[in-house]
């Protein structure tokens, strides 16, 4: 029996390329049993001229679900849905019941709300795209990471793409982060003080759940990333929030009974601050006089391009008191998910174990794409590329704040990727950025960052790393415009 080529149509809304969407509507069509084994399917002819494609996207995606055994060939005659393609379930898809459970009463523990920052999934699609942490694809090199990609799903690295690790690593990736990555930190670490992580965000939740419990007492700045005060509001520990000021967090300011520290000294979030040298000290010193821990989130210490980067907290440590968090993620891109620990060999081993019955390890395959990706210098140049095209956006950006008359209450020392401004009195930055969107303009509001039932509204982070230099201007002027006729 052959089957129609009317029953195909390519979904408008599917993603990837022609010859995968292909591929998805062939397999789903089997998976659904709407197609059976035995049955022949349009010719490459047929269906190409069906669907307005090209002959060979529609003979490659049939070639690819050949080798998928979804497909079997039979010379001449076509091609043929598999006997061995999967099939379908036995037994009709039924909905889940609802209103016969109390959800209030069967959830013992919550963790609603959530990340307080939108970034928006469209955000690509607006003009004017301010948003924190997002990848620039002019900038990213996609060939050389494709091919590092291709090279570790390679025969020679079959143990690392199959292996379970259980609770380790992939051993190449961690010799790189302590014989390369650290030392530019003036970090010296062994490799069983070190901990792979899905991003610096599970490595703080993985240093707050060992570190952490109801009777001990935690310390945040404020203003502060908001998943790190959501983390430690989970862990029920007791919470303080420090205000900080230009240079950071104040050390002086921090409660009597302090536990853990929670800090980001060379790049304050959001406010971009820099601790200076003398403060980090101050702060080594009261940790070791009141006997607490520090963890320092080191993120975007790359992005150093007005100065060099000051000394990491870590590498001030003579006593073991500070917990080292880094990430791939912020300077590769936030999809990666791949960040990592640094502290004295107990803490890591109980990390490790807390990670081993949550996830077991992040991914074989991505560990050994971003050790080649590294190791083979493609990394560097990427963040030379990167340096580069931010130092010269982040001029065009100031000079446009200029002109504005728009005030930056936060400036980094050594470069990053944002500014952090602080719009007049009486400016709510949720309803402002709510206006600007209707002009293709994406800011994110900086009420989230503060703790409290009433912060401050008229704050807000611009960030440069995923808009172009000409753009910027314009931009500026829209937000400029916008504040004052509102």
């Amino acid at each position: 029996m052959s089957i129609s080529v009317e029953t195909f149509f390519l979904d408008p809304s599917a993603e990837g390329t022609l010859q995968a969407r292909i591929q998805q509507m062939v397999a789903q069509g089997i998976l659904a049993g709407r197609f059976r084994a035995g049955e022949r399917l349009p010719s490459s002819r047929k269906m190409a001229q069906h669907l307005g494609v090209s002959r060979i996207t529609v003979t490659l995606a049939y070639t690819e679900l050949v080798a998928d055994d979804y497909l079997t060939s039979r010379g001449r005659s076509g091609y043929f849905v598999s006997d061995n393609a999967p099939e379908p379930p036995a037994f009709p898809a039924q909905r889940f019941a609802t209103g016969t459970v109390d959800w209030n009463r069967a959830i013992g523990q919550r963790f609603t709300p959530g990340l307080s920052l939108n970034k928006p999934a469209d955000w690509a699609s607006f003009r004017y795209p301010f948003i924190y942490g997002q990848a620039d694809k002019t900038l990213f090199d996609s060939a050389n990471w494709r091919l590092c990609a291709l090279r570790a799903l390679g025969m020679r690295d079959f143990g690392a793409l199959t292996s379970d690790y259980f609770d380790g690593d992939d051993p190449q990736l961690v010799e790189f982060i302590a014989r390369q990555t650290l030392p530019r930190r003036g970090i010296l670490a062994n490799t069983d003080e070190i901990l792979v992580t899905m991003g610096a965000q599970n490595a703080l939740w993985l240093s707050a759940q060992v570190l952490l419990n109801s009777r001990r007492r935690a310390a945040i700045e404020d203003p502060c990333y908001p998943a790190l005060r959501n983390i430690l509001t989970q862990s029920r520990c007791q919470l303080s929030m420090v205000p900080v000021d230009a240079d950071g967090l104040p050390p002086e300011d921090l409660p009597d009974g302090t536990d853990v520290v929670f800090t980001t000294p060379s790049h304050q979030c959001p406010t971009t601050a820099t601790m200076p040298l003398a403060r980090r000290k101050a702060l080594l010193e009261k940790a070791e006089a009141e006997d607490f821990v520090i963890v320092e989130d080191d993120y975007e210490f790359e992005m150093s391009f007005l100065k060099s980067p000051s000394p990491s907290l870590k590498s001030l440590d003579e006593n073991g008191r500070v917990i080292y968090v880094g990430s791939f993620s912020k300077s590769l891109f936030p999809g990666l998910r791949l960040g990592y620990l640094v502290g004295p060999a107990p803490f890591i081993r109980e990390a490790r174990a807390l990670r081993a019955t949550v996830l077991r390890h992040p991914p074989g395959h991505i560990q050994r794409t971003v050790s080649y990706y590294l190791s083979l210098g493609h990394y560097d140049a990427l963040i030379r590329r990167m340096s580069k095209a931010y130092h010269e956006r982040r001029q065009v950006m100031e000079d446009s704040l200029r002109n504005q008359g728009l005030t930056v209450a936060g400036q980094g020392t050594y470069g990053g990727s944002s500014v952090w401004l602080r719009a007049p009195e009486g400016v709510d930055t949720t309803a402002l950025a709510e206006r600007l969107r209707k002009d293709s303009v994406l800011v994110e509001p900086g009420s989230p960052f503060f703790a409290g039932d009433v912060p401050p509204v008229n704050y807000l982070r611009l960030a440069y790393s995923s808009i172009p230099a000409a753009r910027i201007p314009e931009g500026i002027r829209l937000i400029g415009d916008t504040i004052r006729y509102s």
